[in-house]
């Protein structure tokens, strides 16, 4: 099986191109800055993967994402080669997005930048000491679904 899960932020607006013919096929190609959870020594601390998407996932792309969004994509890991004009054989792989979609609300993005959150959990001081958060007292009455 070849899945591939993603979550990170746009490196750069995607580069939309179309291709020939009667029937042209919109392809959308971006790069994710894909944060690692553990950290060594300073060194690098995301991963950036090539992404390309096809037809309407394109067209979305081009719709609606743009530097430091930060989305979710699903996709097939793709590999391939080709032969530079200096003569280089040249090895590429890609992910193939399969399903894209925001990763975080536009409040959140505009008040958090394109800077990486640490995390997204609760601080220890609002954690319970069996590891739970607290629930506030009377949310039961806001749940809109029981």
């Amino acid at each position: 099986m070849n899945k591939v899960i993603l979550m990170g932020r746009l490196t750069r607006d995607p580069e939309i191109r179309y291709s020939q013919g009667d029937n042209a096929l919109a392809i959308a190609r971006y790069t994710l800055a894909v944060e690692r959870r553990f950290q060594r020594n300073s060194d690098q601390t995301a991963d950036f993967i090539s992404c390309v998407a096809f037809g309407r996932s394109a067209e979305f792309a081009e719709k609606w994402l743009k530097q430091g969004t930060k989305i979710c994509v699903t996709g097939r890991i793709q590999t391939g080669s080709y032969t530079n004009k200096d003569g280089a054989k040249v090895y590429t792989t890609e992910v193939v997005i399969e399903d894209q979609e925001f990763a975080e609300s536009k409040n959140s993005a505009s008040a958090g930048g394109s800077d990486f959150p640490v995390n997204n959990r609760p601080t220890p001081s609002a954690a319970s000491g069996d590891g739970f958060m607290s629930i506030p007292e009377g949310i039961e009455d806001e749940i809109p679904f029981q």
